[in-house]
């Protein structure tokens, strides 16, 4: 079954396989034929993470350093993942809600 924070592999149309991370609430990513998901660069990274991507490692199940875009959030079709790869543990998970807040904060949305 699926879950929220769980890594997936998912086929890009225009990028190939990449890893992904379900970011849609937990009763969807079980049971929706569509879910949220960020995208993660698996190749080895020569450079720091920018301000809105979180970085995966070993202990979160990647092979090697990887970058999770915060910035842009993928609707994919859930029987298109293929193999989960991790489930992150909560120290990995805390890391997305301040990429969230800087991403999609407006001033729109607070009040005068």
């Amino acid at each position: 079954m699926k879950d929220q924070f769980d890594v997936w592999e998912f086929d890009f149309p225009q990028k190939g396989p990449h890893p992904v991370v379900l970011i849609s609430p937990p009763d969807r990513c079980a049971k929706s034929k569509i879910v949220n998901v960020l995208f993660c660069t698996s190749q080895r990274q020569s450079r720091m993470p920018y301000p809105f991507e979180v970085t995966l490692n070993g202990a979160d199940g990647m092979g090697w350093e990887t970058f999770c875009d915060c910035s842009i959030v993928y609707a994919i079709e859930s029987a298109k993942l293929s193999h989960r790869r991790a489930v992150l543990a909560g120290s990995a998970e805390t890391q997305f809600a301040p990429r969230f807040a800087m991403c999609f904060a407006s001033q729109r949305w607070t009040n005068p």
